[in-house]
């Protein structure tokens, strides 16, 4: 049994613990503010750049000369996945549902017989997924995850960076695995293919006949527009992830802190429970020990 010393000790320990949680839970809810509100602001521009792309890319996918961004390489060989997570921790099941995402996805590419490949963002995926699949890791771009607030030159430079990658050959289809914030408690695990681009399906009129496509005008040519877009969307769709991720972030945190203040009280009570009860035992033992005393002496 723990003596009163040790158990005033562990008590006073946790405390300190709880003031570091709850201040780590404020801190986050701070951080998952700006971060929310930079991921709704974000959603709209994402919406209506795939909206775009969808437009121009219905009358060019299928023309011998559309960009390799959008009608692919002709094969799904090679796959590459974009694995986003944080740099840091102490943020509940934030990176573990996204690395459990990224295995199975490795586990049914490569059940089909597919070569997969990674690029990690974020040093916990990279940590976590180099225990087992260390060999397919290829690159790990560090400073993007950690930042107060996300920047669009940051996702450019992922977006170039596999703009190369592709135009050298180095993998056919590309897809990156994220978070998408809900809300502060909920996340949604997204695997989101990048490259070849998959335009969404637009939606036809209620007054346009089946079959029948709008008819656009380019100035200049649909490819050269495209060549220009493709590349400036594929950096859309990649800012658009990483401050979902940020936002997803920052909620798993402030969930985990505030369950972890929560119980850290409850610890605190059965601990003072556990130190009082102690405490009485040993006053009563002393007292009966004088009152024997007392009571042999006369």
């Amino acid at each position: 049994m723990a003596s009163l010393k040790d158990l005033k000790n562990r008590i006073a320990s946790v405390k300190q613990t709880q003031k570091i949680t709850s201040a780590m839970k404020l801190v986050a809810a701070s951080k998952l503010k700006r971060a929310q509100e930079q991921a709704e602001a974000s959603r709209p521009f994402a919406e209506k750049m795939s909206e775009m792309l969808a437009n121009l890319a219905a009358g060019v996918r299928d023309l011998p000369n559309a960009p390799a961004l959008l009608a692919g390489t002709g094969k799904e060989e090679t796959h590459l996945l974009v694995v986003a997570t944080s740099d840091r921790g102490l943020c509940g099941g934030f990176n573990s549902s996204i690395v459990r995402g990224a295995r199975r996805r490795i586990a049914d590419l490569q059940n089909q017989g597919k070569a997969v490949k990674i690029i990690c963002i974020g040093r916990k995926g990279r940590d976590m997924l180099r225990r087992e699949h260390g060999k397919l890791i290829i690159e790990f771009i560090d400073g993007v995850a950690g930042q107060k607030r996300m920047a669009f030159a940051d996702a450019q430079m992922v977006a170039e960076n596999l703009v190369e990658r592709y135009e050298a050959g180095e993998f056919d289809v590309c897809t990156i695995v994220y978070n998408k914030f809900k809300s502060a408690v909920t996340q949604i695990m997204t695997v989101q293919q990048l490259v070849p681009v998959e335009p969404p399906e637009i939606e036809a009129a209620p007054d346009e006949k089946a079959g029948e496509t709008a008819i656009y005008e380019f100035e200049p040519d649909e490819e050269q527009i495209l060549s220009e877009l493709l590349p400036r969307n594929l950096a859309v769709q990649i800012f658009g992830a990483l401050v979902e991720n940020a936002a997803s972030e920052q909620g798993a945190r402030m969930a985990a802190m505030d369950n972890a203040t929560r119980n850290a009280g409850e610890m605190i009570k059965k601990l003072t429970l556990q130190y009082n009860r102690q405490r009485q035992a040993q006053i009563t033992k002393e007292l009966i020990e004088i009152i024997s005393g007392a009571e042999a002496a006369v």
